[in-house]
């Protein structure tokens, strides 16, 4: 059995890419959010996710510096640290979801593990990356932390993307309705739909400029 198909990988991401251009609408976006656009739409495969995109006015300038400075960056779980492309970070990812005693406090708590887990990110938050893109709570609780206490560094970037049915369009809406007031840069994907894989992208997406890998 034999099938006719690319398997040169620049090939096939250069394609993907050009592919890509044609059938999305990225002129809302300047070169940098294009860029971040692009991988989003590559990750789900669906160019229609463009139109729930949304940066902040500095969002991709403050990741880039952010990263190219070697700051934290914080993820909600372990399946989003592992989509980060390893060649590209200065320093691992951190995820505390598994760290000891975050089930404890969430089971004190009657809470999820992934907002328990936002306690050990305190020392971490100021200048950092944060990725959310699994758990909704994670970010409500974010949210809270950082309106509750002014004195709490702020992270250079919050890249919001949780998915599901339960308050994970809410609360990207939040996020993105309080960015403002709390002083935040962020990249949120409005709706259900996100993810690890396509907040990775994300990411991923701000690492490559860095480089000039650009499409």
């Amino acid at each position: 059995m034999e099938f006719d198909y690319e398997i040169d990988p620049h090939a096939i991401e250069r394609n993907s890419f050009a592919m890509i251009r044609e059938l999305a609408d990225l002129s809302a976006f300047d070169a940098g959010q294009a860029q971040v656009a692009m991988r989003v739409i590559h990750s789900a495969g669906d160019p229609a996710l463009a139109a729930q995109l949304r940066f902040s006015a500095c969002a991709c300038d403050a990741g880039r510096r952010a990263l190219a400075a070697q700051a934290p960056i914080l993820c909600d779980v372990e399946m989003l640290k592992q989509g980060l492309t390893k060649r590209m970070l200065a320093r691992p990812a951190q995820c505390f979801l598994n760290a000891d005693g975050v089930s404890a406090i969430a089971q004190a708590r009657g809470e999820t593990r992934s907002m328990a887990a936002l306690e050990f990110w305190r020392p971490h938050l100021a200048g950092s990356v944060v990725i959310i893109g699994n758990a909704p709570t994670a970010l409500f609780r974010l949210l809270e932390m950082l309106a509750g206490d002014p004195s709490l560094g702020r992270p250079a970037l919050v890249i919001g993307i949780p998915v599901g049915f339960v308050g994970a369009a809410e609360s990207k809406q939040a996020l993105w309705d309080c960015h403002q007031t709390l002083g935040l840069e962020c990249i949120t994907l409005l709706g259900r739909q996100g993810g690890s894989a396509i907040a990775a992208s994300v990411c991923n997406a701000l690492l490559r400029c860095n480089r000039g890998e650009l499409y």
